[in-house]
């Protein structure tokens, strides 16, 4: 089979191995995989994939089941599935755990489908299972107009959690705005957090979702509520900051710190289970769409990267598999 291949820096559409599917795994044909900030990482040497992994990019996909490993009972072939994966994305065919994947959504193309499985995991992991936020919390989320900030804002919208955003341009926080952030911030407008205290009229959020780390961390401090919760995601913004435990210790606040590529198949699987019983049926209904900035064929993945870079998309970049 093909696959994007990383060769003296350059993305390389070249031939590999086909995988096969072992116990409790599934093969796909592989139609689609998504572009995420992690492949970038990688690419450059920076994020390597965990143990047993496969070092092809690629964090997603969507396709058809043509393979099925000992003992799987809940797919066959010809379904159209998305999956979770821990590398392997950027190829014509997919090996990943059963528990990793999902049906596609009625109403969703397979294609873009792929846009899903990482950014709503992301998501949901982290607000509603580390965070635990309950109805009515106010949820500040940092890099709004992202893959995962778009399928954050909308899970707030569904499950009552009003929100408010940061992001790098005003077009950027009015499309927030449109899928159902209350406010936001443009973040080279000086600090967030008085923003957000406005907002709150002084009370602060309940859960910070934050792909920055150190750059915000004292002003994340500052925006919480009593018994806040800071889940740190990323560290685009330095990682290592001097915490203000004063402030911690007055107002309990709990820094949560979230990965979801190395966790084992069973916490994945979790993730994906509560994915399907509570997200599924509101992406059926019409209510959570995917968010799509563009759509490239696979071989143009050098220009995908570069406009994940650039920071102007809204939403995810597909990488289509003829």
């Amino acid at each position: 089979m093909k696959a994007i291949l990383v060769e003296d820096g350059k993305l390389i559409w070249g031939e590999v191995e086909d995988p096969t599917a072992g116990p409790g795994e599934i093969l796909i044909r592989n139609r689609a995989t998504a572009i995420n900030r992690a492949d970038l990482a990688q690419r450059a040497g920076g994020y390597p994939p965990p143990p047993g992994a496969s070092e092809i990019l690629g964090l997603e996909c969507a396709g058809e089941v043509i393979g099925i490993g000992e003992g799987v009972r809940t797919y066959k072939e010809g379904d159209q599935v998305c999956a979770l994966l821990a590398g392997g994305g950027y190829a014509e065919r997919v090996v990943v755990h059963a528990g990793q994947a999902l049906p596609v959504p009625g109403g969703i193309e397979v294609r873009d489908a792929a846009a899903l499985p990482e950014v709503f995991a992301t998501a949901w992991l982290n607000i509603y299972m580390e965070a635990r936020a309950q109805v009515g919390e106010r949820v500040l989320l940092h890099a709004g107009a992202s893959g995962v900030g778009t399928a954050a804002i909308q899970l707030c919208r569904e499950f009552n959690n009003p929100c408010f955003v940061t992001a790098g341009s005003e077009e950027k926080i009015a499309q927030c705005k449109a899928l159902g952030a209350e406010d936001g911030v443009n973040r080279h407008e000086g600090s967030f957090a008085d923003r957000v205290s406005e907002w709150t009229s002084g009370e602060g959020v309940d859960v910070i979702l934050d792909p920055v780390g150190g750059s915000y961390l004292n002003d994340n401090l500052r925006s919480l509520n009593r018994d806040g919760r800071l889940v740190i995601i990323g560290l685009m913004g330095g990682a290592s900051a001097e915490v203000a435990l004063g402030l911690m210790m007055v107002k309990r606040l709990r820094i949560i710190g979230s990965t979801l590529r190395a966790r084992t198949v069973a916490a994945k699987s979790q993730v994906m289970d509560e994915l399907r019983d509570r997200v599924w049926p509101l992406i059926e209904e019409g209510k959570i769409k995917p968010i799509i900035e563009t759509r490239l064929p696979i071989t143009e993945a050098e220009q995908a990267h570069q406009l994940i870079a650039s920071n102007e998309t809204v939403g995810k970049v597909i990488l289509t598999i003829d």
